[in-house]
Order: C-alpha cells, then structure tokens, then sequence
C-alpha cells in the first residue's frame, strides 16, 4: 500500500505541474539579467543559490548596476519578500511536529507557486505525512527546475543578442505564478492595492516605488485577511 507522504507527494507534484511552467522561461532570463549587469557566471550562481528568490534577485539587479548603497539593496530584497511572512504564516500547520531542520529547509524552499497548491489543499488536510509529502516534493521539484534553467541563462546569455528584450518573458511568467493566488478576496486586495501604489509611485527614485507598492500591498492584504475573519466570526 502507498504511504500518505508518497501519495501527497505525487499528488502534490500533479497540481504543481501546470504552474511550474512559468518558471521556465523566469528562471532563464533570471540567469541573462544577472549576467547583463556585469556579474560573473560564479557571481551570478552563488547569488541564485543564496537568494532563491526570482523577485528579488531581478528587482536587486537594478540597483546593483547603479552601484546603490548596499542597505537599499537589501532592504528592497527584503521588501520583494514580504509576502512570504503573510504565506509561511498561513501554511504554518503543515510543519506542525516536524523537526527545526525540516521547518529551516522548508521555509528556504517556499515559493509562490508551492504556496498556491498548499493553501488551497494541505491545509484542509488533517493528515501531517501527506501534507508534508504534499509540500516538500513540488518545493525541491522547483529548486532543481530553477538551479537548472537559471544556470542556463547564465551559460548561455553570451549566445542571446544585445538587442533582443526579454523582460516580457519574466512578466508572463509572474502573471501565471500569481493567478492562481488570486481567488481569495485578500490576495486579490493585495494585488490590486499594490499594483495600484507601484504605479502611482513609481517616479520615485532608485525605483523605490516598487517597495511602496508591495508594502502598501501586504498592508492591504493584512486589512482585509483582518476584516475577513470578523465578518466570518459575526
């Protein structure tokens, strides 16, 4: 007989699958953009193997050819990975019991993609070996994908043309990421709120309108999580 965490695994690699498709062509031009900004390939993969984080790595770069000071930097990494507060806080109870080690791993391998299948299906879950199957199989299916197909964008960015713009490419890719994320009226909220900020802002500079955006964003997000739950209690 298959055991739970075997059967949440497949069945969490199956839903994962349709998202994961955009993660090709981000994680490709990912590997370009750090290449185009004058990092080293052994730069550009150490940075890719200590950040995993696409967002925050293209919304870094920017700033890191402008020669900006290394605070601002981070703090718009940090800005870029806010979410990930309102998400690990959210699927806090599929790492009920497990151990410190498996909780640090697993909070280096989360991701908006694995976030979005969790929500809708690990946590209603009451069983904790399938749910952990369910989460840790798509999350080190992703890192392989990404490690990969970013190392291929560094290798190959010398064989892409100057003049081709690839930046459409990271956009379709966000775009299927988040989609599916937008089904619950808070993330919609979110979204809206800081896509609205981002634009309204963005003549700020050192692109600082960009970590307005998803501050004012995650705030939104955090009022109507708020308002949600009194209406669902009244």
């Amino acid at each position: 007989m298959e055991s739970a965490f075997r059967r949440g695994a497949r069945e969490g690699l199956r839903d994962f699958m349709p998202i994961s498709v955009g993660l090709l062509p981000w994680a490709m031009v990912t590997g370009i953009a750090m290449r185009s900004i004058g990092l080293s390939e052994l730069e550009a993969l150490g940075m890719n193997l200590l950040v995993y984080a696409g967002t925050a790595q293209l919304g870094a770069l920017p700033l890191i050819a402008a020669g900006a000071p290394l605070w601002l930097i981070m703090l718009t990494a940090l800005a870029l990975n806010l979410r990930f507060i309102i998400f690990s806080a959210s699927i806090a109870p599929i790492f009920a019991g497990r151990r410190w080690a498996e909780r640090l791993m697993s909070s280096y391998l989360l991701v908006d993609g694995v976030f979005a299948i969790c929500a809708d299906k690990a946590i209603p879950s009451d069983d904790p070996q399938w749910r952990w199957g369910y989460y840790i199989a798509p999350s080190v299916f992703n890192w392989v994908v990404w490690q990969l197909f970013v190392a291929c964008g560094v290798f190959g960015a010398e064989f892409v043309p100057h003049d081709w713009s690839l930046e459409f490419m990271v956009t379709i890719a966000l775009m299927v990421m988040v989609l599916p994320m937008l089904r619950s009226r808070p993330m919609l909220i979110a979204a809206l709120a800081g896509g609205l900020g981002a634009v309204l802002l963005r003549g700020l500079p050192l692109r600082l309108g960009v970590v307005a955006g998803i501050v004012i964003g995650i705030a939104a997000g955090f009022a109507a999580e708020h308002w949600q739950q009194r209406e669902e209690a009244t």
